[in-house]
């Protein structure tokens, strides 16, 4: 068994400095309390609400080579513990991605790029142009999904397709659905699924919180609060994500008709 965790929080907006304070205390509690991997929100060192494309500019980053990516393999390293961290990121060309960071006690190890953008997003980010990946964190193959990427059933069933046990969810979540539906896209992916989600209004838009961890049986092992910053630990058995047999008969992969999917 393996000690994984969300860390709820709300972030300030256009504060990256006081975010990286919140997100400090939740990673170290996670770290004592045993957990191995933790799962910040979307856009957790910068909030998200941005007004215009030149607020997003003034807090985005390189990565790996900004101070978010830095401030997150600092606290992987200290505390020994793996963090998966969403956050805006500036790549060479200026271009602006809501992307999302993964560090282990080795330090850096990649990044995802949000394939599917809500709302306003689009004003401001590019489209991911990364596909979906699958991490290797030593203890488990983690793969790494954003926010509204959840409403596409391709999201989750493309990385456990690639071989992730775990599914990393950085969130900031404004519709209600996510929290029933996420148990739904860990049971017919049977994978342990992570959301991470935030908390607050932010310039009017209120955020719902319920991170959640849940298991390859649709069980919810654990959901945070509507308003609270707070880290939701549970134990995970990996096993039992690699395990795609529902009886003697029936396999979720194996039994795919992938040739009667094509449009």
């Amino acid at each position: 068994m393996i000690r994984v965790a969300f860390g709820q929080m709300y972030p300030k907006l256009l504060e990256p400095e006081e975010n990286y304070l919140k997100a400090e205390s939740l990673i170290e509690k996670a770290a004592e309390n045993g957990a191995r991997l933790i799962v910040l929100p979307e856009l957790f060192d910068t909030g998200y609400n941005f007004e215009n494309r030149e607020e997003v500019e003034s807090v985005a980053q390189p990565i790996p080579n900004g101070e978010t990516t830095g401030f997150l393999v600092r606290m992987a390293k200290k505390h020994h513990i793996f963090i998966v961290a969403g956050t805006a990121e500036k790549d060479s060309l200026g271009r602006l991605y809501n992307s999302a960071v993964v560090v282990g006690p080795q330090g850096y190890l990649g990044k995802y790029r949000k394939i599917h953008l809500f709302a306003r997003e689009k004003e401001f980010f590019e489209a991911g142009n990364l596909g979906f990946e699958v991490f290797h964190l030593g203890f488990a193959r983690v793969g790494v999904m954003i926010c509204f990427d959840w409403f596409f059933p391709e999201s989750a069933r493309t990385l456990a397709l690639k071989g992730a046990e775990i599914i990393a969810h950085p969130a900031n979540l404004v519709m209600p659905y996510a929290p029933r539906a996420m148990p739904i896209r860990a049971l017919e992916n049977r994978v342990y699924t992570i959301t991470a989600d935030r908390v607050g209004e932010e310039r009017g838009l209120r955020f719902i919180g319920r991170s959640q961890i849940n298991s390859p049986l649709a069980e919810t092992l654990v959901e945070g609060s509507e308003d609270g910053e707070e880290v939701g630990i549970a134990e995970v058995d990996l096993s039992l994500a690699r395990r795609k047999g529902l009886n003697d008969y029936n396999d979720i992969f194996r039994d795919r008709r992938p040739e009667h999917y094509a449009r």
